[in-house]
């Protein structure tokens, strides 16, 4: 065979590799998982060429649209823990990413959403050093320790049970009504990095919920399989005596339609906020 006809070969060969990894992006929970591993490898790199991003991708950092080329994604990152959520129903994931880097410390919560093959929408809140509560080394220690793998099959709990939890602990902050919140025990929080667990069956996340806060513009991704919901929120509504409005996540797990595990980020510098920080228990 001559050269010219190999070299065009090689050349077609090295064309269709890309194309055939986007072709495993979809909405299935395979097609999702590919595209999380694809952002992962691109957050790692700070590189976004290798991802099947939609022509009209939308991109925003803390509920603000900005160019991607600007982005912390596009931004090199060493990664240290990356657990995901994969909603078929709506097409979205969402990947809470760990970097404890001593320089460039981050706690990420990434959600995409899935068009077909191509990535339509990436969204990221990030916190980091000086904000609301923020240790990377806390948030990696507990995040690594807990479970957050799949439910057996005939114990999990439907999607509006998953959002009626997210939603009562959420509602909680406005009127103080805990009693509503379906507190699981043990249940452990992690808060930007303080954490409330001490390792007993007792352990409750049912600590320091403040009345008087609208925790509005709530948006979900639920995961059946691994009993998980993430609401991208914000803290209070914004404007004169409704809160601060931060950008900010809530990331649960229900095991029998109990609490288990919540983890929140708030994009808030410790700064900017009034009140004295609830003390971090001791494990």
């Amino acid at each position: 065979m001559k050269r010219s006809s190999l070299l065009g070969l090689a050349l077609a060969g090295a064309l269709l590799v890309p194309a055939l990894s986007y072709a495993e992006v979809s909405c299935t929970r395979g097609g999702l998982q590919s595209a999380v591993d694809l952002y992962i490898a691109a957050q790692g790199k700070g590189d976004t060429t290798g991802l099947p991003l939609a022509k009209g991708l939308g991109y925003w950092e803390n509920m603000t649209a900005i160019d991607i080329k600007q982005g912390l994604v596009s931004k090199a990152l060493k990664i240290d823990h990356a657990s995901s959520l994969l909603d078929t129903s709506t097409c979205q994931t969402f990947t809470e990413v760990i970097v404890n880097d001593k320089q460039t410390p981050y706690v990420l919560g990434t959600r995409m959403r899935i068009n077909h093959d191509k990535i339509a929408e990436i969204e990221i809140l990030w916190t980091t050093t000086g904000y609301w509560l923020f240790n990377s080394g806390n948030y990696l220690k507990y995040a690594s320790e807990e479970n957050w793998g799949p439910i057996a099959a005939d114990r999990r709990d439907s999607r509006a049970t998953l959002e009626a939890a997210a939603n009562a602990y959420l509602d909680a902050f406005l009127e103080g009504k805990k009693d509503l919140v379906p507190w699981g025990y043990p249940c452990q929080r992690t808060e930007g990095g303080a954490y409330t667990g001490k390792g007993k069956a007792d352990d409750s996340c049912d600590v320091g919920v403040p009345a008087g806060v609208n925790i509005a513009n709530r948006r979900f991704v639920v995961d059946e399989v691994t009993g998980s919901v993430v609401a991208y929120c914000t803290f209070g509504a914004g404007g004169p005596n409704s809160g601060s409005g931060a950008p900010d996540t809530h990331l649960f797990r229900v095991e029998n339609g109990k609490l288990r595990y919540v983890h929140t980020l708030t994009h808030l510098l410790q700064a900017s906020f009034k009140a004295t920080p609830p003390a971090p228990a001791t494990k």
